[in-house]
């Protein structure tokens, strides 16, 4: 049986600061538990319903609708590995939990294995991130990192850096390629301007019809975008 004290302890695993504290982040849900358990984290704690009965799991759950079993997990800290083949993502200050939940989940289903992002991206161990990121946080590499610096250092590798621009080129009609790095910028303001000037590469999305609307999700915009390098 869980005492008070753990479960308080569980239920501060909401703000990151606690997350800090204690090296540990939540996971809910068969399927997402089941998804730790096979990967590489180190999962220090399951607890089931059947464990610990119906009204424990309500109080511990940090979901609206608690699941039957939750676990806690270990926050890894990796050092980045060396520069990878293939199409690498960078966030540059992307700040809603469901849109970083989704971005990974995106990558994912696209084969992109790593993930830059800069230090004011939202959590990628909150909750929201995690439980809407299905299971690809489990998959996917994710590095906290400062964006100039990864973008010089694909540069100096002879990688293109790609970015996504409102005034960018049409990507419909750009050359692309199956390397390199492409970034994604704010929800609001996009790419920040420092960021911006190592780009090799700006990318846009163009709309069809009579649209008024100013732009798209990030979330929606990184699936056409990586779509499109994937298609080619």
């Amino acid at each position: 049986m869980l005492t008070a004290s753990e479960i308080r302890k569980i239920r501060s695993l909401r703000e990151k600061k606690f997350r800090e504290q204690y090296g540990l982040f939540v996971v809910e849900g068969e399927k997402m538990v089941n998804e730790a358990i096979r990967s590489s984290f180190n999962v220090r704690a399951v607890y089931s319903e059947e464990q610990v009965g119906r009204s424990v799991m309500e109080r511990i759950s940090l979901c609206s609708s608690p699941s039957p079993v939750l676990a806690l997990v270990e926050i890894p800290h990796p050092g980045i590995p060396p520069m990878p083949e293939g199409l690498c993502l960078a966030l540059d200050s992307v700040r809603d939990p469901g849109n970083m939940g989704t971005i990974i989940r995106i990558a994912d289903w696209f084969g992109v294995r790593r993930i830059y992002c800069s230090d004011d991206c939202a959590d990628v161990f909150s909750p929201k991130v995690v439980q809407s990121s299905m299971g690809s946080v489990f998959r996917v590499g994710i590095y906290s990192a400062d964006i100039v610096s990864v973008c010089r250092s694909f540069r100096e590798a002879s990688l293109p850096v790609y970015g996504t621009l409102l005034d960018g080129e049409d990507i419909y009609h750009a050359a692309l390629s199956g390397t390199g790095l492409v970034v994604m910028g704010n929800e609001s303001r996009g790419i920040s301007p420092l960021v911006r000037a190592e780009l090799d590469f700006g990318l846009r999305i163009p709309s069809f019809g009579k649209s008024g609307a100013e732009s798209l999700n990030v979330a929606v915009a990184t699936a056409v975008t990586l779509s499109e390098f994937m298609r080619r």
